[in-house]
């Protein structure tokens, strides 16, 4: 006998033996009792006879044969033995599955729910379809053309925010360029101009709001000396008058110095200015021309002819 022959003898030998072991481990694993069960799927791709059946991930059987429904040869019949004890319930759901990426397929079984009843021997276990590899790639089919025609509209989307992008850029560099900017300047030296030529009005109203209030001070002093021989009650009212008239000179300064700090509201300063002065003159008049009502609040009433 040459040494291939010995060789390939000893690797037939080898491999009965490695056979023998793997029967022996499959029949010693389910020799403590199996229980059958059957359930249908519409598509069992991969599923054959010896397929592993996994309870909640773990090999708990195999499927003993995979064959059309004689009932409805649009189902797959699939008959499976499970180990005694496996706690297979109504709620459980079978299903197509693989024990991992590199292997083939097997039949997933969920655990269910701890409160539902338990499947006798011989039951129909719930199936729950898988999809298949078709269908799968339909769906990726329909992904990517849906993906195309959504990279077509935002691309679109993106160039007409782009061309608005420019367009405001172009509207802020006018807004900003050279004219803008020195129309900005010649406005600021039309305000810095209006200011300077204002000021001195200004300061001649408050001269003359300043005159006036002397005048005003004057008259007071006159009446004063007109009332000096009048009665108690008379000169309180007078009093009373002086003290109105001190917090309207006080009430004038006080706007003196408002105009002084807010010379820039030229046209509404100068507006009220001119209505204070009127009001002062015609009080100015009004005391010349009825002395008397510094006394009397009211006008004496005409007197009637006698009967």
């Amino acid at each position: 006998m040459s040494t291939e022959t010995k060789v390939g003898a000893f690797v037939l030998s080898c491999f009965a033996v490695l056979a023998f072991t793997v029967i022996y481990l499959l029949n010693a694993q389910f020799s403590g009792g199996t229980v059958p069960y059957r359930t249908y799927l519409l598509y069992a791709g991969g599923i054959e006879p010896g397929a592993s059946v996994l309870y909640g991930g773990i090999n708990v059987g195999r499927v003993t044969a995979v064959r059309p429904w004689a009932a409805d040869p649009t189902r797959i019949e699939i008959l499976l033995e499970v180990k005694k004890g496996t706690p297979l319930n109504e709620k459980s759901v079978a299903k197509l599955g693989f024990v991992s990426v590199m292997n083939s397929a097997a039949l997933s079984i969920t655990t269910g729910s701890n409160d539902a009843k338990r499947l006798p021997p011989e039951s129909t276990i719930a199936s729950k379809e898988s999809a298949s590899l078709d269908e799968i790639a339909g769906k990726l089919a329909t992904v990517a053309d849906n993906a195309n025609t959504l990279i077509v509209q935002v691309e679109g989307e993106l160039n007409s925010v782009t061309s608005n992008v420019n367009q405001v850029l172009a509207n802020l560099d006018t807004m900003t360029g050279p004219p803008n900017q020195r129309k900005v300047r010649d406005i600021l030296d039309n305000v810095d101009r209006l200011i300077a030529e204002e000021r001195p009005k200004i300061a001649r109203i408050t001269d003359q709001l300043a005159t006036v209030s002397q005048h005003a001070d004057e008259t007071i002093q006159n009446v004063n000396g007109t009332v000096t021989d009048l009665h108690d009650p008379m000169r309180k009212d007078l009093a009373e008058l002086q003290i109105t008239l001190e917090q309207a000179q006080g009430l004038l300064q006080s706007l003196q110095v408002i105009v002084r700090a807010n010379d820039y509201k030229i046209d509404d300063t100068v507006e009220n200015l001119r209505e204070a002065t009127d009001n002062l003159n015609q009080f100015t008049n009004s005391l010349k021309q009825r002395p008397w009502s510094l006394v009397r609040i009211k006008q004496p009433e005409d007197r009637q002819v006698p009967k």
